[in-house]
């Protein structure tokens, strides 16, 4: 499955959820905010999300600072 992760194609093998796909990143899913497909998925559904081919995943990260 392919999907397009921050403008960038992105190849998903064995990665069916957001939850899967912030593993595979390795991004800590408490410091980001994920659109899927123009549609804000909140943190509690991460796990339920499925990915599908051609899904549009903007990844946002907090960025600390002062």
């Amino acid at each position: 499955m392919n999907i397009t992760l921050n403008g960038n194609t992105k190849t998903c093998d064995n990665i069916s959820s957001v939850a899967e796909l912030l593993s595979d990143l390795t991004l800590n899913p408490e410091t980001v905010v994920i659109e899927l497909n123009t549609k804000i998925i909140p943190q509690d559904e991460y796990n339920e999300q499925k990915l599908n081919d051609a899904d549009r995943v903007e990844i946002i990260r907090f960025v600390g600072g002062g």
